[in-house]
């Protein structure tokens, strides 16, 4: 068998896996959602039917206040049980993306698998992947990181402990799950129009959302530089092939570099799949001392994550401590769109 034909029989072995991860986590968040649409239904109708458990999962979605939590438990060593788990999967998703560079994103976030595959499209449609120009793909870069910097200024920065701690124990933090939903359910027109907006330019520019405007993946991308993982390239055995380019999701000219150190990187790996020499792309701890074969990087960067979420789930915390009877309490108010942000 020849060098090439083991390298694409490689290949497709880790992006099926990759594949099949991003589909996983896609359908855990349908059910997730749907239990939660019917968790907030029964709620709405004051109990009746059959009883609905809420599903912590949910808290997924809250980012902001899953940021808010992190800060008041590392200053305070509290964890607070109204979005205990919205916290918990904010610190391995900070984790992983520090393990294997911005794996979560291309690994895992339901949001980055149909902007891929809204990309994937877009590469069958105009036969090649579209990339705005330097001076006018910089600038929009910049977008997302300053988004970041509003979160983190307002969360890290400007709020007090105090401040922090009276926000998490308001009734609109405890329904922003709620909250949240019906975001989706009763969307605004305006709202309509920009996510219809997103998804036409996601089918122009590939990857435009996570590119451009995703303050997550901001945050997950800086923790590139400082990963202990690299995917470095063998000057000496590389033929200049350009396959590694032109695969790469995120534009790298991975063929001009030494080692992939790039805020843009998702460590999907296909690059370092698509190469036909062997050992000339790879994935390699820190000071490259050590190559980690990319189908067990892959596979732990996956069993890392929905394993670290299992075990939070079997041992705690996970659960919040909210009682039904409070939801039933906020719930019409908060559906209503009485309840404004503290």
């Amino acid at each position: 068998m020849s060098e090439q034909t083991i390298s694409a029989n490689r290949a497709k072995k880790v992006q099926n896996l990759r594949f099949y991860s991003q589909l996983f986590s896609v359908v855990i968040n349908i059910w997730i959602g749907i239990q939660f649409y019917l968790f907030v239904a029964y709620v709405k109708s004051g109990g009746a039917g059959t009883s609905i458990s809420r599903p912590p999962g949910v808290e997924g979605w809250l980012p902001i206040g899953s940021l808010v939590s992190m800060r008041y438990y590392i200053e305070t060593g509290i964890i607070n049980m109204i979005h205990p788990s919205g916290m918990i999967i904010f610190g391995v998703i900070i984790l992983t993306a520090f393990l294997f560079k911005k794996g979560f994103c291309s690994w895992v976030c339901p949001v980055g698998f149909v902007s891929e595959m809204l990309g994937n499209i877009s590469d069958k449609l105009f036969k090649r992947k579209i990339k705005p120009p330097k001076w006018l793909d910089y600038p929009l870069r910049s977008l997302k990181y300053l988004l970041l910097f509003f979160f983190v200024n307002i969360i890290i920065f400007s709020m007090t402990t105090q401040e922090i701690k009276n926000f998490i124990y308001t009734d609109y933090n405890i329904v922003s799950d709620v909250l949240m939903l019906r975001f989706f359910t009763d969307i605004t027109p305006m709202a309509l129009y920009i996510i219809i907006g997103l998804f036409v330019l996601s089918l122009v520019v590939r990857g435009f959302w996570c590119r451009f405007l995703c303050p997550y993946g901001a945050l997950l991308g800086l923790l590139n530089f400082i990963s202990p993982t690299r995917i470095v390239r063998n000057e000496k055995s590389c033929t200049n092939c350009s396959s590694c380019t032109m695969v790469c999701p995120s534009f790298i000219k991975v063929e001009k570099v030494k080692e992939v150190y790039s805020d843009e990187c998702t460590g999907c790996l296909a690059c370092v799949d698509s190469c036909p020499i062997n050992k000339t792309l790879e994935v390699k701890t820190v000071r490259k001392k050590w190559s980690v074969p990319s189908i067990k990087w892959a596979a732990v960067l996956v069993l890392f994550f929905w394993g670290s979420l299992f075990a939070f789930k079997l041992f705690g915390p996970w659960q919040n401590n909210v009682p039904e009877s409070k939801y039933f309490e906020l719930i019409h108010q908060a559906e209503s769109g009485s309840m404004t942000h503290p």
